[in-house]
């Protein structure tokens, strides 16, 4: 089965817009965990604007599934990483300004600086996922840094499923079937919804984990989170 992994970023922000401590991120975690997910993620970006630094450290001793921690590896951010050891580290070239990620890495120009982040990250035993675009020749690229998995990037798959087209998710098997024979392991993530994540998850061959954030938050609102967190375990047997 698919693991389901958790992105927690939204409670942080609904916690932010208010101060204090409400919604409590640690404690919504061990919601999620006790509740089936197999894994917690967060994205921790500079400016703070949801999941801060500090919860990073907070949610390290009581995420028992997976802890996996994104992010642009600048040097504050690796140095977290190092100091916090996760259970995997998926690298995501987000701009400062970003709102939310909107591309994938081109792991072909940008190979000597992964290659190196990536050994460092491996010298410490924490498992590494490059976040890419659906493109067989980034995947490739992907295996010549080292790395052990890939996030494919699934905005582009969401939106054109939600217009009825089906055929949108062909170059996401074709990479998935890639990285299957490169050895490679395949995560995916980024606008994957109950609507769509089963279509996803049957033609996606060896998909090991996905990250689920925005759609499962905004779900539970209306069906509540346990229920929609057993949903998604459902779906993705």
């Amino acid at each position: 089965m698919t693991k389901l992994s958790v992105n927690i970023n939204k409670i942080a922000t609904l916690r932010n817009s208010r101060g204090g401590n409400t919604p409590n991120v640690v404690q919504f975690a061990k919601d999620v965990q006790e509740f089936g997910a197999e894994g917690v993620t967060i994205h921790p970006r500079p400016d703070e604007r949801h999941i801060r630094y500090q919860d990073a450290y907070d949610l390290k001793p009581i995420v028992y599934t997976e802890y996996n921690i994104e992010g642009n590896p600048i040097p504050k951010f690796v140095d977290m990483v190092l100091n916090i050891k996760p259970t995997q580290v998926t690298l995501v070239p987000d701009a400062i300004d970003a709102i939310t990620s909107n591309s994938g890495w081109d792991t072909i120009k940008h190979k000597d600086f992964l290659t190196e982040v990536i050994s460092e990250f491996k010298r410490n035993n924490i498992r590494t996922s490059i976040f890419l675009d659906p493109d067989l020749k980034q995947v490739e690229g992907a295996k010549a840094t080292g790395a052990d998995r890939i996030e494919l990037y699934t905005e582009a798959y969401a939106h054109q499923y939600n217009l009825g087209n089906e055929k949108a998710i062909n170059p996401y098997t074709e990479c998935a079937l890639m990285s299957n024979e490169l050895g490679l392991g395949v995560n995916a993530g980024h606008d994957l919804s109950l609507e769509n994540i089963k279509f996803f998850k049957d033609n996606i061959p060896g998909l090991l984990e996905v990250s689920i954030g925005h759609a499962l938050i905004s779900e539970s609102l209306y069906l509540g989170i346990e229920n929609v967190v057993q949903m998604y375990l459902h779906k993705l047997k």
